[in-house]
């Protein structure tokens, strides 16, 4: 899936991502709101399969998962940082929200084409041609993201399991 670069800044927190003044609508509303603080014009304009891309410390503050939650539910391919508030990257992979650390984002600029590639670690500027080298996930984790987060990985184990001592 291809999409667009929506390039941030340092220090997106939360708040930024789940206003807090929306958290009583629900993640509709709160999706709705995404991002209006920085960037007005974002949750009426991303697409599916548009990247995230900022700066160091994405997701500082509040352990709210609606933060991801919000990113998730306007079907962003995924969040490449050059650093994650650890509270927010766990519940990004919790719900299934590929987020990648980038060494460098000397290359990316706001607007570019381009395609994730979680699996292998690569942002792909399309119209540059330039691949930009991500650390890989974790494969405990990459499981996680591709069974579309914890609670549907947890299910499919467990009946995985369950199947195994039934036989």
């Amino acid at each position: 899936m291809t999409g667009r670069i929506f390039l941030l800044g340092d220090d997106i927190d939360t708040d930024q991502l789940a206003p807090g003044q929306y958290m009583r609508g629900g993640i509709e509303a709160i999706a709705t709101h995404c991002l209006e603080a920085t960037r007005p014009d974002f949750a009426q304009t991303v697409q599916p399969g548009d990247i995230v891309v900022a700066g160091r410390n994405f997701g500082a503050g509040s352990s709210r998962e609606q933060a991801a939650e919000a990113l998730r539910h306007l079907q962003v391919a995924g969040v490449v940082a050059l650093s994650f508030a650890g509270i927010f990257y766990r519940n990004a992979v919790n719900l299934g929200l590929p987020v990648l650390i980038a060494p460098s984002l000397e290359n990316v600029a706001d607007g570019d084409a381009a395609a994730l590639d979680a699996e292998g670690g690569i942002l792909k500027l399309l119209a540059k041609g330039i691949d930009v080298p991500l650390e890989p996930m974790p494969e405990n984790l990459r499981v996680i993201i591709n069974n579309g987060g914890l609670v549907p990985h947890l299910k499919k184990r467990f009946a995985a399991e369950h199947k195994g001592t039934a036989e």
